[in-house]
């Protein structure tokens, strides 16, 4: 498979943007890294890179190209896998995006669970928002993603979809603790630490202030929701978070979390998805079905073949 070799120098220099830090991490001399792209380019006849000062960009040959050459590795990664499971090996790499309502808890807890039975399957996580979830899918960066309101696009193949609502997270000795249920309203005049916009969670909200008209004490904002729950815990702050985020394992001591009323937000579903007509790495695969149970016990169900839009053989 030495032809995957050059492959990989191309997808090195794309994802780096500069030969020479591709060359550091592929252990060559940026000479002979450059010299082996020239190669690739004269057989190909179309001019790859666009070398710049400070570092290359992909032409949009080179683009096209780079997306081959990712799918091109990830069906080499696949038959290996299989030939190995073929020897009796579990072994294989598992590529998944994910929320970040997910990374404090359920997905290091999924991962934990699934090498006590596979222990020699690794793993490589992406905590991205669902934008960029699914921009990394659709570039072969990852197999799977598990996110919170995808983002539509036709080659996406959902898997399951578990619907979350947005729950408050507040102190323990904050005035609207002593309620099982809040209103949003509520809430308007009490400092609020809110994730940043380009999440899904801010987005209900923004869509119910819309339509509510309400305004908010925005003490906080962050793209991380780790520390979102800091500002709760010692800042004295309200905040918000899908249910699956918050589960009494995943919230630190201090915080309490109640319902908000349905007539105040709408849910939305956490997304498993896949790209269609992508066969999985055994891996990738393996642990699907891992997330099927666990997200089942969520509440979750498989998307039908008709709602995902898949065609018949």
């Amino acid at each position: 498979m030495r032809h995957l070799r050059v492959l990989r120098y191309l997808d090195e220099v794309a994802r780096c943007g500069s030969i020479r830090g591709a060359a550091q991490k592929l252990n060559v001399t940026p000479s002979a890294l450059n010299r082996r792209i020239m190669d690739l380019e004269d057989e190909l006849d179309a001019k790859l890179l666009e070398r710049r000062p400070r570092g290359v960009h992909l032409t949009t040959a080179g683009e096209v190209f780079v997306r081959y050459i990712r799918e091109q590795l990830g069906d080499a990664e696949r038959m290996r896998e299989q030939l190995e499971d073929l020897r009796g090996l579990k072994r294989g790499t598992v590529k998944i995006a994910c929320s970040q309502a997910l990374a404090h808890d359920f997905m290091p807890r999924q991962i934990g669970l699934f090498r006590a039975r596979y222990p020699l399957i690794g793993f490589q996580v992406t905590v991205a928002d669902h934008e960029r979830a699914i921009q990394l899918l659709a570039s072969y960066e990852v197999d799977l993603v598990l996110v919170f309101r995808a983002p539509f696009i036709a080659r996406l193949r959902p898997l399951m979809s578990v619907p979350q609502r947005l729950v408050a997270l507040l102190p323990a000795g904050h005035p609207l603790a002593a309620r099982e249920q809040l209103r949003l309203a509520d809430c308007t005049g009490y400092p609020l630490a809110l994730p940043e916009r380009t999440l899904g969670g801010r987005q209900l909200i923004e869509e119910s202030i819309a339509r509510s008209g309400l305004r908010f004490s925005v003490a906080a904002e962050a793209n991380s929701f780790e520390l979102l729950r800091g500002l709760v815990a010692h800042g004295g702050m309200i905040s918000f978070q899908i249910e699956i985020g918050a589960l009494p394992q995943a919230v630190p001591a201090g915080v309490v979390v109640r319902r908000i009323d349905s007539r105040d937000l709408n849910p939305a579903d956490l997304l498993l998805g896949q790209l269609r007509d992508r066969n999985l790495p055994l891996a990738g695969a393996q642990f699907v079905e891992h997330l099927a149970a666990a997200l089942r016990a969520l509440g979750g169900s498989p998307v039908a073949a008709a709602e995902r839009g898949d065609r018949k053989a």
